[in-house]
């Protein structure tokens, strides 16, 4: 879907090159431009998040690579930074240097905090961002601390996702004959911006500010239960009629206590009496019972028993790439072949390539 889109990721942690993969899964072609002659730390060397992209290596202090960038920059569609607010500025390739050699440039900036604000410069990881934000507020069973899945609210929802979709949005705007922009792509207002579809239960009275008295966190329904063999099952039937298929599949439809689904006095008892039910059988147990139905009841997977699941193994959506289990490419569409692994380049695997095709007098790099 995005063939003939270019993008330059200048190498960073988490969410950048997680959007830069995301970008290449669809179809861009992502140069990722490495460090020279070592990895970030605490990376491997060959990156799953950098599947499908080039790599060139490049030290950004040194004139004559920076000019090899800036080469580069003139003929991308986007580029995509990680740092915190001045330091592509600092190289000499903030905005305004890079949307001078290339006005129709899309420029997107990946932080925590954003560009400005008076945290702007200070250091933060997800749930620095998200406690902030709001949406790590109810990330708990009531009485306990707030714990979210790592990554997945912050780094990936709040900050990959909404870069990615800012970059798509700035790269249509320039071609439709606008000009390039910046993209501000902050985990902070991104994962504040994901609450409003839980905001909008508010406005029926639905959300309560304390955590476990709410329509989506509070119910006996709607809640992760253990069973006797150390796993979970899933639950959460909201709509009446799942309900009663799941009342039925466990003997309770004549129980008048569950009987009233939505009497929130009743919730913090009814969670006692069905965590006493189903940590008496194990996960695979609880499982087999619910299949087929839609009572919305399923099993906790890690995610190595995920990619085993008929279902996800029918879709294929884990694989293992080069020894590495890897969720595949995500959405999917009708056109095209379905999407098949593609490999992580090694630090500066392609600098032959890209440097030959700058050096031709109308430069396409590919």
């Amino acid at each position: 879907m995005l063939k003939g889109t270019r993008v330059i990721e200048i190498e960073a942690l988490g969410p950048a090159p997680f959007a830069g993969m995301l970008l290449a899964d669809l179809g861009a072609d992502v140069i990722v431009v490495h460090r020279k002659h070592t990895a970030t730390p605490g990376t491997p060397e060959r990156s799953l998040l950098d599947r499908g992209k080039r790599s060139i290596a490049l030290d950004l202090k040194n004139e004559d690579d920076v000019a090899t960038l800036m080469r580069l920059i003139a003929t991308a569609d986007g580029l995509i930074e990680g740092f915190r607010p001045g330091v592509m500025e600092r190289l000499g390739l903030g905005p305004d240097a890079c949307l001078a050699v290339n006005p129709r440039l899309v420029y997107g900036r990946m932080t925590g905090w954003g560009q400005d604000g008076p945290l702007a410069y200070a250091a933060g990881h997800d749930m620095n961002y998200t406690g902030l934000s709001g949406a790590l507020w109810y990330a708990s069973l009531p009485g306990e601390p707030p714990m979210a899945p790592p990554t997945l609210v912050g780094d990936i929802g709040g900050g990959a996702l909404y870069l990615a979709i800012g970059m798509l949005a700035g790269i249509i705007n320039a071609r439709a004959g606008g000009e390039g922009t910046v993209v501000d792509a902050a985990i902070v207002d991104g994962s504040a911006h994901m609450m409003n579809l839980l905001m909008s239960v508010a406005q029926f009275g639905a959300l309560a500010t304390e955590r476990g008295a709410s329509l989506l966190d509070g119910p006996h329904w709607c809640r992760v239960y253990r069973t006797s063999d150390g796993g979970f099952i899933s639950v959460q039937c909201l709509e009446p009629k799942f309900y009663a298929l799941f009342l039925d599949r466990l003997g309770l439809s004549a129980d008048p206590e569950f009987a009233r689904q939505f009497d929130r006095a009743l919730w913090p008892e009814l969670c006692d009496r069905l965590a006493a039910i189903f940590v008496t059988k194990g996960r695979d147990v609880w499982t087999r019972l619910f299949d087929g139905s839609d009572a919305c009841v399923g099993p906790v997977l890690d995610p190595h028993q995920a990619a085993l699941h008929p279902h996800m193994a029918a879709r294929g959506t884990w694989q293992t790439v080069e020894g590495a289990l890897q969720a595949a490419a995500a959405p999917r569409f009708s056109a095209g072949a379905r999407w098949t692994p593609a490999k992580s380049p090694a630090r500066g695997e392609h600098d032959a390539e890209i440097r030959a095709s700058l050096a031709k007098p109308s430069s396409t790099i590919k």
